[in-house]
């Protein structure tokens, strides 16, 4: 049985142009500049670029509804009088007066060069093979990751030349041509099966000498007492002193683990940071500016204004007229909304650098991440009476230029703890102190996570044993054991 009812909701919606707004702001600069280039392709209302400062009358009205972009647009509702009566106004242009006219874009080149694998196969024409076993070494070559190791067993490596390139073949024939031939490209190392075998290659390579000897047999026959650092079992072992050891230790030392990630043309895009901010200091203050490439210079179409202006002069309005009017008036709508998108990003992202900015001024004047202070995303939020995600949409994706380098600005906030005197102190302060005191260990007897909690706590940090621990891994530093040397 069907029964009506009434319920009441409230709901909370975005508007089109605040759904705008907020996808600009976490864009950075790059990103940023790649949507201005796609809405000024999509909106031909929209143009870039210099013009003269003549003023043209505004053709869009300035108040817009939280309806505005869904309602039916009926021509016969469209006043073109009174569209085109309202102030004037300059060209509209976001463009920053914080640069001079010299701070053109720079572009960084970038060498072109043979990949990794391909220099691999070009190599492989300095041998003298036949077909086949030039097809089985192409083969290898292609299984070679980005590291430069061969990560499949032997019997799948023969299982897939027989299905995909119809070559039979057995697994000592294919680790023959890997032992022959891939083991012997260049960089040394490239096709190992582990870290074991890719440190013996490039050992094995080197010049006959006492040290290169023994610290191939020592990862033939002792690896894993190697990497575990067990050095008294292998000053036992081998019966050696721990100067012959700290040689082997030295020569591996200078071996490269990753051989694939050193290749100098490796076909890898390199990243440039483009910063969204710059804070240099002078005469003691600190100045805050935005990169000119997020102020672009934006205007309203002339012709588009024009095209107006054509038809409210009109004396025959037809069918075809009118639909072109609706087409202009939503262009232009749409180039005003991203036109004051752009100016709010602008003014949001200045005004939320700046109160960071502010918060750790300290640091930004010294450099010194000790002085950071604890900071959230809500403490920034209160003071500029924006919401916790906008901060957010501005911290995780923008970096800033400082006089001691380029800086994700994300970094800088931090959880905060009570040190022995009750004051808050940034946990930032804390991993860095934890970095130090590690730094000047003494390295032949390595301090374990208990003790550095107890020298934290004398130092005025009471942190427990697992805080450290979890402090130690986020810096990427190793357990005591593995820190050992000798």
């Amino acid at each position: 049985m069907l029964k009506q009812s009434l319920q009441y909701k409230l709901l909370q919606k975005l508007s089109p142009q605040q759904i705008q707004l907020m996808k600009l702001i976490q864009l950075p600069t790059q990103a940023f500049e790649e949507r201005l280039k796609q809405e000024i392709e999509e909106n031909p209302a929209l143009d870039s670029g210099k013009e003269e400062a003549e003023n043209f009358e505004d053709t869009l009205s300035n108040e817009y509804d939280d309806d505005a972009g869904t309602e039916k647009i009926e021509t016969d509702d469209i006043n073109i009088d009174e569209y085109l009566s309202d102030d004037e106004y300059p060209s509209y242009k976001t463009q920053a007066n914080n640069y001079s006219s010299d701070d053109e874009e720079k572009n960084v080149p970038y060498a072109a060069g043979t990949s990794f694998h391909q220099s691999l196969l070009n190599q492989l024409n300095t041998f003298r093979i036949n077909d086949d076993e030039r097809a089985i070494a192409e083969f290898l070559v292609g299984s070679i990751d980005d590291s430069g190791y061969i990560r499949r067993e032997i019997i799948d490596l023969v299982d897939d030349l027989a299905f995909t390139q119809n070559i039979f073949t057995t697994e000592e024939e294919v680790e023959r041509i890997l032992i022959e031939v891939v083991h012997r490209l260049d960089p040394i190392g490239v096709g190992a099966r582990d870290l074991r075998e890719c440190l013996i290659i490039q050992l094995k390579s080197k010049s006959e000498k006492e040290s290169r000897s023994l610290a191939i047999n020592i990862l033939e026959n002792a690896f894993d007492h190697f990497v575990k650092k067990h050095y008294n079992k292998l000053l036992e072992k081998f019966n050696i002193s721990e100067e012959k050891l700290k040689e082997v230790i030295t020569e591996i030392g200078k071996l490269n683990p990753k051989p694939g990630s050193s290749y100098a043309g490796n076909n890898k895009f390199a990243e440039q940071i483009v910063p969204d901010f710059s804070i240099k200091i002078i005469d003691g203050e600190l100045e805050l500016t935005l990169n000119s490439r997020n102020a672009p210079e934006l205007h309203v179409s002339r012709e588009y204004n024009n095209m107006l202006k054509g038809y409210s002069d009109s004396k025959e309005k037809s069918k075809s007229q009118k639909d072109a009017v609706m087409f202009i008036k939503q262009k232009l709508d749409a180039a005003k909304w991203f036109i004051d998108a752009i100016k709010q990003r602008q003014q949001t992202l200045l005004i939320t650098m700046n109160s960071i900015m502010h918060h750790q001024y300290d640091y930004f004047l010294t450099g010194d991440e000790r002085k950071l202070k604890p900071m959230i995303l809500k403490d920034i939020a209160d003071e500029i009476n924006m919401d916790v995600s906008t901060v957010s949409r501005v911290a995780n994706s923008k970096y800033v230029s400082t006089p001691y380098g380029t800086k994700l600005i994300k970094e800088f906030f931090s959880e905060s703890m009570k040190n022995d005197q009750g004051e808050d102190v940034s946990t930032r302060e804390i991993k860095k102190i934890l970095e130090t005191v590690i730094s000047e260990e003494d390295k032949r007897k390595p301090l374990t996570d208990e003790k550095l909690a107890l020298l934290l706590k004398e130092k005025g940090y009471p942190i427990a044993r697992r805080t450290v621990a979890k402090y130690r891994e986020q810096l990427d530093i190793s357990v005591a054991r593995l820190r050992k040397e000798i």
